[in-house]
């Protein structure tokens, strides 16, 4: 049977009789089979896993046609007959399925390719995109709150909030989403023309997933897809050069500005911190010689270095989308990061004590770690491939103690004891004792080391899943160790 051509397929364009392999049921994946269904093409939806609802919800699109498939074995070769695979996030390009995709030439769009596709062509709302390294949701998230202050329906989608392709399908089209992405779905990205698109800082991450001597270059490289096609404006990070030269590399619209956001006194085209003050030089009409006012850095949730810069580049792209001053300043004002990011949880004996679990990489704990001086830093997990020397010199200076835990605990105490070796170190087994679990140890720990003044940060630079079940259920352990002590040393 030949094969469909799908280069041009969109909304408006006939689906019926399109073979369609969905890779992953998951959220993404069951709004991806769910949606190509209702119209009308023909879906294979396949994954290993079983968990969560994704067996109720196979019986449901079964029962609309669909063909679901589910466990072990089930996405080791793909269907003969296919047109297209659309792919979840986090599918590498060398997994079985799309291995041999890519061997018979079968296009391959990730789930925001088909959301970007599936755009409604009376209403297409445009895109507002951040990608990073770190700071992507909190970002978003000002964002969305930036835009609603402005009047507009909107929706945070994407790597957060709603799944992308539930956001373009909505009966009522929003007026502009505003739209996380990760290097993941950006690999499988094609066409997607964002109106103004962020990159926030590149740093190692998903070494694990970016392979061989290349890695951090493709990563790199996946990061400033998001800046392919922009139409208004490419906000990157003065503070880091990766971002300003993937907007150089990027083919935009011509007439699409580079906007770079700094902590310092902004140039001109450029959003920056001026005495306290947020300010905008980039989208105010005399910008050579004035800037508007967006708030004082003592309106935000958190003075941390990073929250300001995330706070600066949602305003940057809310700016770019005619958002006011005022809408900008009202959001920032009144907005509160989710759980787990630079958190306070308790001050006890004049130590205070901060949950950021959401630090799962060493530039995310290196820009919690330089909000506070001095520090007791706890820090372990799974290092998904991570170096942790350019993050103990930069902060060794502020450090009063570490205490680690999780399986790469050792490659943290290594980068220590090259560069830090005078540092105090406590490595907290996984195991029990005295009826403790490892959070109270840890907390029992950084207790020893913390003195009045202190902090102790919860930062751990590693992912949370040889422990725990996520992040939040690691900051949750580390909020819920701190209240015990408390309640035991009052």
């Amino acid at each position: 049977m030949s094969r469909r051509d799908v280069t041009d397929l969109g909304r408006a364009d006939e689906w019926a009789g399109v073979r369609v392999v969905v890779a992953g049921f998951g959220v993404s994946g069951y709004a991806a089979a769910d949606n190509l269904t209702f119209l009308g093409a023909t879906v294979t939806a396949l994954d290993e896993s079983q968990a969560g609802d994704r067996v109720e919800r196979a019986h449901l699109l079964d029962s609309l046609g669909a063909t679901v498939r589910l466990g072990e074995g089930s996405t080791a070769t793909l269907p003969e007959d296919v047109d297209l695979v659309v792919t979840s996030p986090g599918w590498s390009p060398t997994s079985p399925l799309l291995a041999q995709a890519a061997a018979r030439g079968v296009p391959v769009w990730g789930e925001v390719e088909l959301a970007w596709r599936l755009r409604d062509p009376e209403r297409p709302a445009p895109w507002l995109a951040v990608t990073g390294t770190n700071g992507k949701t909190t970002t978003v998230q000002m964002l969305e709150a930036m835009l609603r202050a402005g009047g507009l329906r909107t929706v945070a989608a994407g790597n957060v909030g709603l799944p992308i392709v539930e956001a373009v399908m909505d009966p009522d089209p929003y007026d502009v989403l505003a739209v996380e992405l990760s290097s993941f779905q950006l690999h499988w990205t094609h066409s997607v023309a964002a109106q103004s698109a962020a990159v926030l800082n590149v740093a190692e991450d998903h070494l694990d997933w970016y392979a061989g001597p290349t890695a951090m270059a493709d990563y790199a490289a996946d990061k400033g897809r998001v800046y392919e096609r922009v139409q208004r404006a490419c906000v990157y990070n003065v503070a880091d050069p990766v971002t300003e030269q993937l907007v150089r590399d990027a083919d935009v619209v011509e007439g699409a500005r580079a906007i770079g956001f700094t902590l310092g006194t902004p140039s001109v085209g450029m959003v920056g911190v001026v005495d306290d003050v947020l300010a905008d030089r980039a989208f105010v009409p005399d910008r050579e010689t004035s800037a508007a006012e967006l708030c004082t850095v003592g309106e935000l949730a958190s003075d941390a270095p990073h929250y300001v810069a995330n706070a600066l580049a949602a305003a940057a792209l809310a700016r770019s989308h005619d958002v006011s001053p005022a809408a900008v300043q009202q959001a920032l004002r009144s907005f509160r990061p989710d759980g787990h990011r630079i958190a306070e949880v308790a001050v006890l004996d004049e130590v205070r004590w901060v949950d950021d679990s959401k630090a799962t990489n060493p530039h995310a704990a290196l820009a919690s770690l330089r909000a506070y001086d001095p520090v007791v830093w706890v820090a372990g997990g799974l290092a998904k491939g991570a170096r942790f020397d350019d993050l103990v010199q930069a902060v060794g200076d502020r450090l009063r103690g570490v205490v680690l835990l999780g399986r790469d605990a050792p490659v943290i105490r290594d980068s220590l004891r090259r560069h830090a070796p005078d540092v105090p170190v406590i490595e907290v087994a996984a195991g029990e004792d005295a009826g403790q679990g490892p959070m109270d140890r840890v907390v029992a720990g950084a207790a020893s080391l913390a003195r009045p003044g202190d902090t102790v940060l919860l930062a751990p630079g590693c992912a949370s899943m040889d422990m725990f079940a996520d992040y939040g259920a690691r900051g949750d352990a580390f909020a819920a160790a701190v209240h015990r002590r408390r309640g035991t040393s009052s």
